[in-house]
């Protein structure tokens, strides 16, 4: 699918030599707004951004700011659930209802004070993967002038409990196969806050299939329970989908802390995702690993927290991050496109 010798028209151009070719950057690139009018994601906002090196994704206000469908010069990199993109009002927070409206895509934003299992902390229930993909954005903007850029600012809070406030921006640019999420969290309450954030990437087919490897450089997986033990040795590899798959969820322990890079790579499509972050600030990887027939998907998730099974355990095992009165704390992950050889 890839070509590695042929060269991008943009690559060879200044961006004042794009200028002189087209009437409008529209020709090229840009961010083009809809509203979603049919079904469950009638009345949410979509913003879909083309960067004009073949890279497209979407980018969805109303549900968290996270990432949607995303592709490459037309192969699908993302994985979409059957719900797809559901508006925010038919969300559901108790125990496991996330899974009704959970629409996959290329990032679901999993916190901001709460993810992983269904848990009790303090007396409070807490539902599966917390409540930011399912909070509409405010103040979003869109920029497209040679950067393309999606800004905007979450607010969770609940009258004598968090108040919460995610500031983030979506970044890319004319000729780019790059996307860079950069996210400040802010306590904007006056009492410790805990505060746990997820970001829930999400790989379909074609890019996953038996012939895709995933590689983690310098991590020990650990396998969260007897499914996930019996796939131990087969963590990086893919089968058919298969209709009895029990999923398998592992984390990936790093021995050194900074910057790493987890690639899914591809050799039959000649293509990889490589996924960036820095483990100074997401100590937590976590895999999950889903073969199943119709959710044949593969989840690449950084956390700022190593413990996958509820703030009440995070708590327990001494690893639930808070977040002081006035207290920010920054996360950025990048996601980039790139040509791959060989065999796996």
């Amino acid at each position: 699918m890839w070509f590695p010798d042929d060269v991008w028209f943009l690559d060879e151009l200044t961006p004042g030599q794009l200028r002189q070719r087209v009437g409008s950057l529209a020709q090229v690139a840009g961010i083009d707004r809809f509203c979603e009018e049919d079904g469950l994601a009638r009345g949410a906002r979509r913003f879909q951004v083309r960067t004009g090196s073949g890279l497209v994704f979407d980018v969805l206000p109303d549900r968290g700011l996270d990432l949607g469908a995303a592709s490459f010069r037309g192969v699908p990199l993302a994985w979409i659930s059957p719900a797809g993109h559901v508006a925010p009002g038919h969300a559901e927070h108790a125990g496991a209802g996330w899974q009704r409206t959970f629409g996959g895509g290329l990032l679901t934003t999993c916190g901001l004070d709460q993810f992983g299992a269904p848990s009790t902390d303090g007396g409070q229930d807490f539902g599966l993967h917390g409540r930011a993909s399912s909070t509409p954005a405010q103040q979003v903007n869109a920029v497209a002038d040679g950067r393309l850029e999606v800004t905007g600012r979450l607010r969770q809070t609940r009258l004598f409990g968090e108040n919460l406030v995610l500031d983030r921006t979506i970044a890319s640019g004319i000729g780019s196969r790059a996307i860079t999420v950069t996210d400040t969290v802010t306590n904007d309450g006056f009492q410790s806050q805990p505060h746990m954030l997820l970001y829930h990437m999400n790989l379909g087919w074609p890019l996953v299939s038996p012939a895709a490897v995933l590689r983690v450089p310098g991590s020990r997986p650990v396998a969260r329970d007897a499914d996930a033990e019996r796939g131990l040795d087969f963590w990086d590899r893919f089968t058919e989908p298969d209709p009895g798959f029990a999923e398998q969820v592992f984390r990936h322990d790093f021995a050194e802390a900074g910057p790493v890079e987890v690639r899914l790579e591809n050799p039959e499509l000649g293509l990889a995702l490589g996924i960036r972050f820095d483990t100074r600030q997401l100590p937590g990887l976590f895999q999950w690993k889903m073969l199943g027939a119709g959710s044949y998907v593969l989840g690449v998730e950084p956390a700022n927290c190593r413990v996958i099974a509820g703030r009440g355990a995070a708590r327990a095992e001494g690893e639930l991050p808070v977040l002081e009165p006035g207290e920010s704390r920054s996360y950025s992950v990048s996601v980039e496109v790139s040509p791959t050889t060989g065999t796996p």
